[in-house]
């Protein structure tokens, strides 16, 4: 699982230069062995050959989805070169990671960071600062901006905006609407570009297809898995009278689960009718888990942190802090969640980080706006989960690294193996931390998590072999890149892949 294969990597040798000085290195990925002295010169029977590296990662417990084992990693031209015991190697950088648990860089593939539009809730910099301080190596961020993400000039600009400017390697999703149906099998195979995120139901931005007409017309054109935010809008909207002004408890009684069920169901027999593959944004109910266990053919599904860890019963402590949508909802529907992650119907892990300040959360319900930072929150506090006995530390990975990469189709990310992008989140799963807003990297400045004790915390996050955050700060910024994807396959292939 963790082991090297000789002869998958380029073993030539090549010069490099680091701060030690030059030393010798083959071609991305596989350290260069240096030749053994000539016979007959003194000592050289008890000499080694010796492995060089950029960096190696000592000591630590390194985990994948499918195992954890004691090694050390060594990293080569910004990847994986070898997995194993390298005490006889040398780095240009070694990183002590004894007690540590070493982890496959975590991807947020639901993100929204508000550039460009509304810069005074976050922008690129700032909620990718918050990421990584969070441990997560790779964020999808969601194209409800201003303007919005629903062209190649669009998506262009966002992708010069991020790059090298971003703290986190970065994709884009486009905006699928009934303008540009039939361009969206050219937008989602545009460099940056994560694919198509349809909104089924009424949220922040204008990017509304409530319509099944309109949803059919997209998923006739796309070959990626396309995401949806999945609420009936009709519903919704013949519900207006349950919202109780005031009360931000009754969020979850307006959007309710039957809302997000319907939709769901619809969504799927859309997909299927069109061949097409989906993917279920902030699976809220309980209901909806029941519905996909018998889907997972055509649809992936991810769950939130908020959804895994808060209920009804925090509107009374968070009031609009806690207005999201979907919303939050009671304790039967956390715990039916929790079933989907322990089932393998929960495909991967999203913060769905929605960042508003807090003077415009302070809007009397329902003036508020719905959404809430997450993105620094969702390693800790899943950690927490996992200190908890809420599932595996494996579970998480896989939810978190392998699962983006599984259902994106990611090229060399999602796991730690030989050739694999060195993306790494280095946590201390026997840390005890409390969760504050004075911590928070978002521009946002608060959290619905302060005040939270959580046990497992993020040391450090390295991105293609640089460390960009140790200890809370920020070490090698501006190292974002945009996510390369590997080609989608056919439409014939896309009912039954996983």
């Amino acid at each position: 699982m963790f082991g090297f294969r000789p002869g998958d990597l380029d073993h030539r040798p090549v010069d490099l230069h680091c701060r030690h000085g030059p030393v010798r290195a083959c071609i991305w990925g596989a350290p260069y062995v240096s030749p053994a002295p000539a016979a007959g010169k003194p000592g050289a029977e008890r000499r080694r050959a010796m492995l060089t590296f950029d960096l190696i990662l000592r000591g630590g417990t390194v985990v994948n989805h499918d195992g954890v084992g004691l090694r050390d990693v060594g990293v080569h031209h910004g990847r994986i070169a070898q997995i194993g015991d390298l005490s006889r190697a040398v780095a240009a950088e070694t990183i002590d990671c004894t007690g540590l648990h070493v982890l496959p860089g975590v991807v947020d593939s639901q993100v929204h960071f508000r550039e460009p539009g509304m810069e005074h809730k976050e922008d690129l910099e700032t909620g990718s600062r918050a990421a990584v301080l969070g441990g997560v190596t790779a964020v999808f961020e969601m194209p409800n901006t201003n303007p919005l993400t629903t062209s190649e000039a669009a998506l262009a600009d966002k992708v010069r905006r991020a790059r090298h400017r971003m703290h986190c390697d970065f994709a884009f999703w486009v905006g699928g609407t009934h303008e540009n149906a039939a361009d969206v099998g050219e937008l989602e195979r545009l460099p940056g570009a994560a694919g198509i995120k349809v909104f089924m139901g009424a949220s922040t931005g204008d990017l509304l297809v409530e319509d099944d007409e309109g949803v059919a017309a997209i998923l006739k054109n796309t070959r990626r898995r396309a995401a949806f935010h999945s609420e009936d809008e009709y519903r919704l909207r013949e519900r207006l009278s349950e919202r109780v002004p005031g009360d931000p408890s009754s969020h979850p009684v307006w959007r309710d689960e039957v809302a997000a069920l319907t939709c769901t169901q619809r969504l799927v027999r859309i997909a299927r009718e069109n061949r097409a593959r989906i993917h279920v944004l902030h699976i809220s109910t309980a209901e909806e888990i029941a519905f996909l266990e018998g889907h997972k053919d055509v649809a992936t599904c991810e769950a939130t942190p908020h959804h895994l860890t808060l209920s009804s019963d925090d509107y009374a402590r968070l009031g609009t802090l806690l207005q999201m949508n979907p919303p939050v909802r009671a304790a039967g529907h956390r715990d039916g969640v929790w079933k989907g992650v322990g089932q393998g119907i929960i495909d991967v892990l999203g913060s769905d980080h929605a960042p508003h300040t807090l003077e415009e959360k302070a809007k009397p319900y329902p003036s508020s706006p719905s959404g809430m930072p997450g993105v620094q929150t969702l390693v800790p506090v899943m950690l927490d989960h996992v200190n908890a006995g809420r599932l595996t530390i494996e579970r998480f990975v896989d939810l978190s690294s392998h699962g983006p990469n599984r259902i994106f189709g990611m090229a060399r990310k999602g796991r730690i193996a030989a050739g694999y992008d060195a993306d790494f989140t280095v946590v201390d799963m026997k840390r005890t931390e409390t969760i504050t807003n004075a911590q928070a990297g978002s521009r946002a400045g608060w959290t619905p998590y302060d005040g939270m004790k959580v046990t497992g915390w993020p040391v450090g996050t390295i991105i293609r072999g640089r460390r960009v955050m140790w200890e809370a700060e920020i070490v090698t910024p501006g190292q974002g890149e945009p996510v390369e994807f590997q080609e989608s396959g056919s439409r014939q292939s896309a009912v039954g892949s996983r």
